[in-house]
Order: C-alpha cells, then sequence, then structure tokens
C-alpha cells in the first residue's frame, strides 16, 4: 500500500493563481490542504466557493504567521488525518509541481526524511538566473551549510519541500522560524534530530514572476538569525543530545582562541600605552592559544562535515501522531 501523500499549499494574497496550483495537482496526491493565513483577499473563502475538489480542505489562521506558521499547520492537520508524507507548494503557481514525483521518490523508497528542490543542478536553466541573485544564492548556500550542519545541500531558500511523518514527529515547533527564515531553520532544527535531507534537482524558472524574498536583503537580514540557529544547533548537537570529539573540540577550540586573543589585545593594548615592546616569550603565550584553538575549531567543522545523519528516521522509528 503507497504511502498517504498530502500537499499543504500557504495562501496568502494568491486568489489569482491558487486554483491552478491546486488543478496541476497530480490525483496520486490524497489530500489537500489550502491554509489561508489571514489573506486580505479571503484566498480559504475563495477556494471554498470555487473549488470542487473533493481533496481540497480549508484551514484558516485567525491573525498573519507568516508561511511557516500556515506551512506547519498544514503539515500538523495532515500528520493528524494520516498522511505518511507532507509537501509544501506555494499557492503562486511558481513551483515546478510536475517534478512532485522526484520530490517525493527518495522517501518513498526509504532513502531519505526529508527532500528539498535544488534549482543549481541544472546549468543550462541556471544561466536564465539574473547575476545577482544568483550570487546571492551562492552566498547564502555557504552560510546556511555552516549553520544547518547540511553540508551537502545548496538553495536553502527553496520551499518546494516534502517531509516524512517520522523525522516531523521529532521536531520542537517552537525552535522553528514562522516566516521566511522557515525553510532554513527547518534545515538547523532536522540536523538537531538527525534527519536525512536530499537535495532534488527541480530546473528553475524564471519568467515574469516575481519572487517575494530578496536574497540579497536576506544576506543582510540573515546573519544574525543563523549565528543564533548556529549556537543553538550546537547546544542541543553536541551538548544535550550527543558528545562526542567535535563536543570536545569546538568547546576547547573556542576558550582557547578567544582566550589567547584577548590576551593579545590586552598586551598589544598595555605596549601601546606604555610604549615598552612585548617580549618574545608574551607573544608566543599569546599566540599559541589562539592557534591552537582556531586549529580545534576546523578539526570541529571537519568532523561535522563528514559526519551525516547515517539512517533516515523512518527506518528507525515507529511514529505516532503528532
Amino acid at each position: 500500500m503507497e504511502p498517504l501523500v498530502a500537499i499543504v499549499i500557504p495562501a496568502y494574497k494568491v486568489r489569482d493563481t491558487v486554483l491552478a496550483v491546486i488543478e496541476s495537482v497530480p490525483a496520486s496526491v490524497a489530500r489537500i490542504y489550502v491554509v489561508d493565513d489571514a489573506c486580505p483577499q479571503e484566498s480559504g473563502k475563495w477556494v471554498e466557493a470555487q473549488c470542487r475538489d473533493a481533496r481540497v480542505v480549508v484551514l484558516t489562521m485567525e491573525k498573519n504567521g507568516g508561511v511557516g506558521a500556515a506551512t506547519l499547520r498544514g503539515f500538523n492537520q495532515a500528520f493528524a488525518d494520516g498522511a505518511e508524507i507532507a509537501v509544501k507548494l506555494d499557492g503562486d503557481g511558481q513551483m515546478r509541481v510536475e517534478y512532485l514525483p522526484d520530490l517525493l521518490a527518495p522517501i518513498l523508497a526509504g532513502r531519505v526524511d526529508f527532500a528539498k528542490g535544488n534549482r543549481f543542478f541544472d546549468l543550462k536553466r541556471l544561466r536564465q538566473m539574473p547575476v545577482a541573485r544568483l550570487v546571492g544564492n551562492i552566498g547564502l548556500s555557504l552560510l546556511v551549510k555552516f549553520t544547518s550542519g547540511h553540508w551537502h545541500i545548496a538553495d536553502p531558500t527553496n520551499g518546494f519541500i516534502a517531509i516524512h511523518r517520522a523525522a516531523y514527529v521529532q521536531l520542537s515547533e517552537e525552535l522553528i522560524a514562522k516566516r521566511f527564515f522557515f525553510e532554513t531553520s527547518l534545515l538547523v532544527n532536522l540536523n538537531i534530530v538527525r534527519a536525512t535531507v536530499l537535495d532534488v534537482p527541480v530546473p528553475a524558472r524564471y519568467g515574469d514572476e516575481v519572487s517575494n524574498l530578496s536574497v540579497m536583503r536576506s544576506l543582510l537580514g540573515f546573519p544574525p538569525r543563523l549565528l543564533r540557529h548556529f549556537f543553538r544547533r550546537l547546544l542541543f548537537r553536541y551538548c544535550l543530545l550527543d558528545i562526542n570529539a567535535a563536543s570536545v573540540f569546538f568547546a576547547l577550540g573556542t576558550l582557547l582562541f578567544f582566550g589567547g586573543a584577548s590576551f593579545a589585545i590586552y598586551r598589544w593594548h598595555l605596549g601601546a600605552v606604555s610604549g615598552v615592546p612585548q617580549t618574545s616569550g608574551t607573544v608566543a603565550l599569546a599566540l599559541t592559544p589562539t592557534i591552537l584553538g582556531a586549529q580545534m575549531i576546523l578539526q570541529a567543522i571537519l568532523i561535522d562535515i563528514i559526519t551525516p545523519p547515517a539512517h533516515p528516521l523512518q527506518s528507525l522509528y515507529r511514529p505516532h501522531k503528532k
């Protein structure tokens, strides 16, 4: 028996396109959840009035919570209703629904818990991407790799995602961002619970559509959030849920690096004020822990890179409804 698949469509100012998106969903999908995120166009009521697809269920948010909040609302309902896999599909028609089987295939095969689209696999179509957006995506991808621990993925702002129930029930919703940082935050939390993640080639489509997310603006606004999520991941992943060599290297490396750097700055300032040059012994005393600490941090990062989750959660757990 094939696992039940549900589509979740966050609906905010998509009245003109959402019906076409619903019509494009293949018959193999068991249920379609349209989540009206307090849309001023009342997209949810529009769907209820105009759509005759028996698979469609409209959920309404009392107040606007953002794309993440709407998606989580839909995921919760989908899994409560018995779905095994939930897919997020935007209501603006920009996502390539014809690639849904490709997105689902690795999850259905039991290879991974979470799959997401990646436009960077198609070099020919990638040439259609504006240069500024391409550079921004590359920079953002590098930052998200470091933050999330998923060093093998790219295109982090791609919202075409699918998740298995086994991984979803392990997540804490309180730790997941509810607005445009949703996809990145989700990746971080999937790493914390050791869920397996895979990029699936989904060719880019650049025409006259307008994205609601500016990648260049994200590069400026995301760093503080990325830093906060990075330290949260280290806390949970290497202190609370597990302690290994990376935990030791991160802790000692940070202590030695910042301790040595602080001592070096202090002695430099003292020498600059007094005019007395520092001895070679003092310089060595400052540089040695700084260099050693930097090497330990790099070693911890290397361990983080080469130790991805080994097994899909769907092969290890028998999940219950959330």
